[in-house]
C-alpha cells in the first residue's frame, strides 16, 4: 500500500521510519515495560460519560405497584402476630433468649423523583432475620435483623416456626 504524503509534511522522516522496534533490554523497554494484555484491555473499556445516566434509565424499568389495603380480618391477624412478637421481645434479654426468626413483607414507596410513581406507588420487599424488637407505641417499628420497618407498611409476618403464632397464650 502506497501512501502519498502532502508536500512539505514536517513528519515525513518519522512516518517513513515506521513504528519503533524495541529490544526487551534497551533503555526504553526497561523504563517502559510492555503492559499485560489484561491490563491493556481496560484502557479501551467503555466508561459512563454521564454519571448516573444508566442507573436512571434502569430505574425506569422498575415495576411499581399500588399499596395494598388489608381487609379487617387480615389486619387483626397481623396485629395479633405483632402482639405475640412484642411479648416475646419486650426487652433485649427476651429477644436474645427467644431468637425468633421471621420474614416481614412490607411496602417501600418509590423514591425516584423522576419516576411517575414517585411517592404514589412502590414495591413490596421481604426482610428475613431475627426479630429484635416490636415497638407499637413510640417508634411504631419492628426491627428485623438490622432493618427498622414501619408498622404501617407491614402487610405480612411469617415465622420460621409457624407454631409460634398458633399458641394463644403468650
Amino acid at each position: 500500500m502506497k501512501t502519498s504524503l502532502p508536500d512539505g509534511f514536517k513528519y515525513t522522516a518519522a512516518f517513513m521510519a515506521g513504528r519503533p522496534k524495541h529490544d526487551r533490554f534497551d533503555d526504553f523497554s526497561i523504563k517502559h515495560p510492555q503492559m499485560e494484555r489484561g491490563k491493556r484491555a481496560k484502557l479501551f473499556a467503555p466508561f459512563d460519560a454521564l454519571d448516573g445516566y444508566s442507573e436512571c434509565i434502569d430505574g425506569k424499568n422498575v415495576e411499581y405497584v399500588e399499596r395494598k389495603i388489608l381487609e379487617p380480618l387480615q389486619r387483626s391477624e397481623l396485629n395479633r402476630r405483632l402482639q405475640i412478637l412484642q411479648s416475646l421481645t419486650r426487652n433485649s434479654r427476651l429477644a436474645r433468649e427467644n431468637h425468633i426468626t421471621v420474614s416481614v413483607t412490607y411496602f417501600v414507596p418509590c423514591t425516584d423523583m423522576n419516576h411517575f410513581a414517585y411517592q404514589m406507588k412502590g414495591q413490596y420487599v421481604t426482610q428475613t432475620g431475627v426479630c429484635r424488637k416490636v415497638d407499637p407505641d413510640v417508634d411504631r417499628t419492628i426491627i428485623v435483623g438490622d432493618a427498622a420497618i414501619p408498622l404501617d407498611d407491614v402487610i405480612e409476618i411469617v415465622a420460621a416456626d409457624e407454631t409460634l403464632f398458633e399458641n394463644e397464650t403468650h
